[in-house]
C-alpha cells in the first residue's frame, strides 16, 4: 500500500467594508464543500466553522501560555501581547442564533456575498463554489443623513 498525500480542494474567505481598503478579518480558507450548496447552507457552514473556531480560542485563551521571542514580538506590532490565563468570563456563542443571525442580516441587506467576484443574491439559489474559488463577504455602512 502506498502513502498518498491527498489535498482537501479550498476556498478562499474574505472580508470587507465598503468604503475601506482594510479588511474585517484575515483572510482564511475552508474544505470546498462535497455537494452543492445554497446560499443559506453556505452561510450555515460558515457560521458553525466560526462558532467552533470561536469557543476553542475562547478555550485557549483560558490557559496561561509561555510566549516564544517571535510571538512576543508580533503581539508587540499589534499593540497587545496575550499571555491568556484569564478565567472564563465570556458568554457562550449559540450557534443557532448565531446562523439565525447572520441569515437575517444577509436578508437585510447588511451585506453582500460574492463568489468569484459575482454577487449571490439569494439565500435559496445553489451557488458556483469549485476549488479555489474566493468568497468574499462585503460589510456594508448605514448612512446618517438628515
Amino acid at each position: 500500500m502506498t502513502n498518498v498525500e491527498t489535498t482537501i480542494p479550498q476556498i478562499t474567505i474574505e472580508g470587507k467594508q465598503f468604503g475601506r481598503g482594510k479588511q474585517l478579518f484575515p483572510t482564511w480558507q475552508m474544505a470546498l464543500p462535497d455537494e452543492p450548496v445554497t446560499l443559506r447552507g453556505f452561510l450555515t457552514r460558515v457560521v458553525r466553522q466560526e462558532v467552533t473556531a470561536y469557543r476553542e480560542r475562547q478555550e485557549r485563551r483560558s490557559v496561561l501560555n509561555a510566549l516564544t521571542a517571535a510571538q512576543i514580538a508580533e503581539g508587540v506590532e499589534k499593540g497587545k501581547i496575550d499571555l491568556g490565563g484569564r478565567p472564563e468570563t465570556v458568554t457562550e456563542a449559540d450557534e443557532s442564533t448565531a446562523i439565525e443571525n447572520a441569515l437575517r442580516a444577509f436578508e437585510d441587506g447588511l451585506f453582500f456575498v460574492f463568489v468569484d467576484e459575482v454577487q449571490q443574491e439569494r439565500l435559496d439559489d445553489p451557488i458556483p463554489l469549485r476549488e479555489g474559488s474566493r468568497v468574499l463577504f462585503l460589510r456594508l455602512v448605514a448612512l446618517a443623513g438628515g
